[in-house]
């Protein structure tokens, strides 16, 4: 299998370094990954990034989370994130208050109906997720989450 993503990418030339192709091969599954996904949250309007913020908001609970603490916990960071929650408060999946002993912190709470929507993709895309992935041993996974989480912890 090596050397199959120079063909994938109809790639003439080398990679100018192993470094440069793991990198490439890792966008490159990321988007093999996340394009069934994303059709599955077009389908109710949801980026993946707003989606990630209602898991985030689903998992703080009642008392939600400062703007600040969202971004630190989504999975790819967001430069706007201002903009995205104004996008789901307009819609009414989640509401954004004032901190009560700190008035320049602002709160994000997830409500009702963000949480019923959320409920409604768990099963999808759980499902998506396992197709995607059907064909990799349980073992292969582990390994290769070991792997990845050993790129995400440089030594110092």
């Amino acid at each position: 299998m090596v050397g199959r993503l120079k063909s994938e990418l109809k790639q003439k030339r080398p990679f100018t370094s192993l470094q440069e192709e793991v990198v490439l091969a890792l966008l490159r599954t990321a988007d093999y990954v996340m394009v069934p996904l994303n059709a599955l949250l077009r389908g109710a309007d949801l980026s993946q990034s707003q989606y990630n913020v209602l898991r985030i908001l689903r998992g703080a609970g009642e008392d939600g989370l400062a703007c600040g603490e969202i971004g630190e916990r989504m999975v790819r960071r967001d430069p706007d994130l201002t903009r995205l929650l104004d996008r789901l408060d307009a819609r009414g999946l989640v509401t954004r208050t004032r901190d009560a002993r700190d008035r320049r912190v602002v709160r994000a709470t997830i409500t009702a109906d963000g949480l019923e929507m959320l409920a409604s993709f768990d099963k999808p895309v759980g499902d998506v997720l396992k197709r995607v992935l059907a064909h990799v041993p349980p073992e292969r996974l582990r390994e290769l989450l070991d792997l990845l989480e050993e790129v995400r912890t440089p030594e110092d």
